[in-house]
């Protein structure tokens, strides 16, 4: 909490209890900057802020209101500073660690999390706000900087000494992170993927290098060497650079891959040393995942937490097996994209199964001339497919699901447009041995339905199918 006159040249001492950008999250004494957004300019939503109980407003029009009302020249900008002077400066109190990349960001940062101690090591990004033993579920993968500041603020409060950061395309392409500087900076890949926000493959990949910019004087950046786009985010890195993957030439080499029904084993190789991993994770990609995790605990002198690895059994929402005591095998995955789809698919390919059944769907508004190719390959791959929903926004899911399967003539699936309905129909179909990928949304707590978020979430409705047939059975007991 702090007085008007401590954020501002002003006379007011009127105290500010919050920094809001939303009209409809204001509670009394917050203070309401009008940034111009996106979809919404919130010059608009003065009055309703006002109501809420706002006791100051900053903002970039001449606008006169009965409550202390400060103009700036762009609010975008002043944002993120207005919430630095307010929440002081609590990246200034961290370790910072940022992760770019398509696929891996959740499950690199919550290894990384992991290894360094959730009561030493915040996390923000997909799977929500985590430290200690607060789990809080987010708005965005990276949100927008006053929310930024106040986790972090958060999290030093807590006690805590590191924060591992998800950071999205879209939020280096809104500039919310500008005026953070991390210690480590690290690229996982690049796949096209939100092309409705960037347009071009190119305008994608400026964005993710933006995030090598940040980097602190004296930071390092961790790069994936196996990635096609190694040299074109090197050129943007400061300093120091530490590269890993399969590549002869990577500083961590991983090899001697191996998975088995109980995860994985692999050895990473540097010049001084050839550690040996086991984890009880799944999926070869997770190799990667696991190296960078590492790389950044060598980093912060943490070599001592790597055996903690074989304590990292599961990652939310990331290839997360879900067992209710059930015949067959229920994965849930964020995996949406062609690349995140396919490497799931064919590394549980190599897991004993019978049957393969995959429940999916397409986001809409986004990635159109990617469907058919998606649709195709799971055909091809899957013994069947139930098509749904997935955050349809202002697109027809049947149409969207038409696109899906434009591009084959397989027969091999069905549409359940009801999403709950159809996890529902796939594990009513699953036998003995079978494996059921439910892909698309992971542990996303919503349904993007028109500009709507609907309160809705797959491990929920998983869990409502199991509790119901526990209780099916206990009434043909009876």
């Amino acid at each position: 909490m702090k007085k008007l006159s401590e954020l501002y040249e002003v006379e007011s001492d009127v105290l500010i209890k919050g920094i809001k950008i939303n009209s409809k999250e204001i509670e009394e004494g917050d203070l309401f900057i009008c940034v111009s957004g996106f979809s919404a300019d919130r010059h608009d939503f003065i009055d309703e802020a006002i109501e809420r109980g706002a006791s100051a407003i900053v903002v970039s029009k001449d606008i006169k209101k009965d409550i202390p009302t400060i103009k700036v020249k762009n609010t975008d900008e002043e944002l993120p500073l207005l919430c630095k002077r307010f929440y002081d400066n609590p990246e200034e109190k961290l370790k910072m660690i940022g992760i770019t990349g398509t696929d891996g960001k959740t499950s690199s940062a919550i290894i990384i999390q992991e290894l360094l101690g959730k009561d030493n090591c915040g996390y923000i990004g997909t799977n929500g706000l985590i430290y200690k033993d607060v789990c809080k579920k987010i708005v965005n993968t990276t949100p927008d900087a006053d929310r930024i500041y106040q986790y972090l603020k958060e999290i030093v409060e807590s006690g805590c000494s590191y924060v591992v950061m998800e950071v999205s395309s879209e939020a280096l392409y809104h500039k919310r992170v500008d005026t953070l500087k991390f210690d480590i900076c690290a690229f996982t890949n690049i796949t096209e993927d939100h092309l409705n926000i960037h347009k071009t493959i190119e305008n994608y990949k400026e964005s993710k290098k933006r995030l090598f910019s940040l980097l602190k004087k004296d930071g390092v950046s961790i790069l994936n060497i196996d990635d096609d786009n190694y040299e074109y985010i090197k050129k943007a890195c400061k300093d120091k650079t530490i590269s890993y993957g399969e590549k002869e030439d990577a500083d961590f080499k991983i090899e001697n891959i191996n998975a088995k029904e109980e995860g994985i084993t692999f050895e990473v190789k540097t010049k001084e040393e050839r550690y040996k991993i086991e984890s009880p994770l799944h999926g070869s990609y997770n190799t990667y995942n696991l190296t960078l995790g590492m790389i950044v605990a060598n980093l912060l002198g943490k070599e001592n937490c790597l055996k903690r690895i074989k304590d990292i059994n599961c990652i939310p929402g990331r290839t997360e097996i879900i067992n209710f005591g059930q015949n067959y095998t229920v994965i849930l995955d964020y995996a949406h994209t062609y690349n995140g789809i396919y490497n799931i698919i064919k590394n549980m390919k190599q897991e004993p199964h019978n049957r393969m059944l995959v429940l999916t769907g397409a986001a809409g508004g986004r990635e159109h001339e990617k469907r058919s190719k998606i649709g195709k390959m799971i055909l091809e791959n899957a013994e069947y497919t139930i098509f749904t929903m997935d955050d349809p926004r202002y697109e027809s899911v049947d149409e969207i699901i038409d696109e899906l399967v434009k591009d084959t003539t397989k027969t091999n699936y069905e549409r359940v447009l009801d999403r709950e309905k159809a996890i529902f129909k796939i594990f009513d179909l699953a036998e003995e041995n079978d494996m059921v990928l439910i892909l698309g949304k992971g542990r996303d707590n919503y349904m993007a339905i028109e500009d709507k978020r609907i309160e809705y979430c797959d491990y929920d409705v998983i869990c409502k199918y199991f509790k119901n047939k526990e209780n099916r059975q206990k009434d043909l007991q009876q």
